[in-house]
């Protein structure tokens, strides 16, 4: 099977799924007020998934780099599906949380698990060019997702929309099967998964983020501009709605205005792949999101606004792109499993706090004065990164892949 069929095949597939998640999102949140009628049981919800996610991601990366990545993949698309398609038949929504806890759990396995096999599937050269079709396709996702539920919902109802998801899932899973396995080296494949287990693997992730310094200051500073970002996201409908006073429909505008945007900024960086390099993906990415950001919480009225969340869309493509392809260069393998869920769990963390602090903070200022310091702050976190990034030590670290870590006498590298 050639490169390119492989690449279009996995493409296809995850995307594919992507567009039955939004779908089912939609889907979702109309089942759950159906059920309820309160928009409290819809919170809960939103709820469940990071909640399972923080428990999840303590132990997943540990059992990720020792099993095969791609039946994980088909197995944990296959019971998602089964347990998605349960949940128009569930009688309470107490029992829908349960379910969504388990689907979460599963899920947890898939992001990190993917980010391997992307690596090891998708020649180094190419990968640049892939994130971005990838980011193009999650773009159209968005875009088209929720606008095909509202028609499928129409014409059928809530549980065919459930249904379609899934079906992605386990199309998803039959795509997938049809992809070859990779080799990844790995330390002690067969060793169980125990507490003593975790303890060593997370040390040995320490190990790696203390030998490979410049790594991890980037690697800092672009989590601290996207999480700053993610913080401020929560404000967007209240500062809409109370300080540029604009109604339901007008922020629905927006939103479908920042997937064009966003679709719109995945083909340019698509088309860039080759001619640009992933540093000036991630800086020029961030640094004009960060921007974006400050301008729309300083929008005076709606086409303001817009404007900045459409060029956001557009630059944060690009940042996406750009930070999958420097994950996938610089963190070996044969951990990325483990660091991957570590990060994401030390992400969601990170995520909760800020935002519940932007949340206190905005009652006793305003939305607009916190926010648009949060993005100040944020600009000039990418600043730190542009300068970094483009320094004598990171043009040199930008052309060479991290060192491997020697663990326990061997070596484990890219």
């Amino acid at each position: 099977m050639k490169e390119w069929n492989r690449s279009a095949r996995l493409l296809f597939g995850i995307g594919f799924s992507n567009l039955g998640n939004w779908i089912y999102f939609v889907a979702i949140n109309l089942l759950i007020i159906q059920i309820t009628g309160s928009a409290a049981a819809v919170a809960g919800y939103f709820i469940v998934k990071p909640v399972a996610m923080l428990l999840t991601n303590l132990w997943s990366g540990s059992i990720i780099d020792r099993v095969n990545i791609r039946k994980l993949m088909i197995g944990v698309d296959v019971s998602r599906g089964l347990l998605i398609a349960l949940i128009p038949w569930l009688p309470s929504i107490w029992m829908i949380y349960a379910v969504t806890f388990l689907i979460s759990v599963i899920g947890s396995f898939f992001g990190p698990a993917s980010n391997v096999y992307i690596t090891k599937l998708v020649p180094e050269n190419r990968r640049q060019r892939f994130n971005s079709v990838m980011s193009m396709t999650n773009s159209g996702a968005f875009l088209l997702g929720p606008a095909i539920s509202g028609i499928l919902i129409h014409l059928t109802n809530t549980t065919f929309s459930i249904l379609f998801n899934a079906a992605s899932f386990m199309v998803c899973a039959c795509v997938i099967a049809l992809l070859p396995d990779v080799q990844v080296k790995r330390q002690q494949q067969s060793e169980p998964v125990r507490w003593r287990t975790l303890l060593d693997d997370w040390r040995i992730v320490l190990r790696f983020v203390k030998s490979a310094s410049f790594f991890t200051s980037l690697f800092i500073l672009i989590q601290l501009a996207m999480l700053i970002g993610f913080s401020i996201d929560s404000q967007e409908a209240t500062y809409i709605r109370m300080h540029l006073k604009l109604s339901e429909q007008a922020y629905g505008n927006l939103l479908s205005l920042t997937g064009v945007g966003s679709l719109l900024g995945s083909f340019t960086a698509t088309l860039l792949a080759k001619r640009v390099s992933y540093r000036m993906f991630i800086s020029a990415g961030l640094g004009v999101t960060a921007v974006c950001y400050l301008w729309f919480y300083a929008s005076p009225g709606f086409l303001s606004a817009t404007a900045a969340f459409m060029v956001l869309g557009f630059a944060m493509s690009f940042a996406s792109s750009g930070y999958a392809t420097f994950f996938q260069t610089h963190v070996p393998t044969a951990i990325m499993g483990r660091f991957g869920s570590l990060s994401d769990m030390t992400q969601s963390i990170i995520t909760i706090v800020l935002t519940l602090t932007v949340g206190v903070l905005s009652e006793a200022f305003s939305v607009q004065l916190v926010c648009c310091i949060a993005a100040g702050i944020g600009v000039v976190v990418c600043v730190a990164l542009a300068a970094r990034s483009f320094s004598e030590a990171g043009t040199r670290f930008f052309h060479h892949k991290t060192e491997s870590i020697t663990v326990n006498g061997a070596d484990i590298g890219a």
